[in-house]
């Protein structure tokens, strides 16, 4: 055989490969989960997905304060500057640095608040 036709054959099992996994996977509903094996030993009874959004939403959170408090430093250095250029222009790194750090923030929490919430919309079924 040649190379080509291996890498065809593998595409075409690599097509249908899940579409065969998800004729035999069951749906998955939150008692399969074993959280009643938490509310036993006295842990939380919450969902995993839900505590893991809530923590990446908490950490999102404290992240964009920090942002937000390197762009008040560098207003405060603009404003402390006594229109000294070396001050300032170390003061507008500061402000462009947390801008870039805040639309890196705003964007990782967008994305992972549309990761969990797919994941539990496909997991939890209609």
């Amino acid at each position: 055989m040649k190379l080509k036709q291996v890498f065809a054959m593998l595409g075409v099992f690599a097509m249908l490969a899940p579409a065969v996994v998800m004729a035999q996977t069951p749906d998955v509903t939150p008692n399969d989960l074993g959280i009643q094996y938490g509310e036993a030993t006295g842990l939380g009874s919450k969902d995993i997905r839900v505590t893991v959004a809530s923590i990446i939403r908490t950490a999102m959170g404290l992240l964009g304060i920090v942002a937000v408090v390197i762009i008040l430093i560098g207003g405060f250095k603009w404003m402390t500057a006594g229109g000294n250029d070396e001050q300032t222009g170390e003061a507008k790194q500061w402000i462009f640095s947390g801008i870039i750090g805040l639309a890196i923030i705003l964007s990782a929490y967008a994305l992972a608040t549309y990761v969990v919430s797919s994941l539990v919309a496909a997991t939890t079924g209609p």
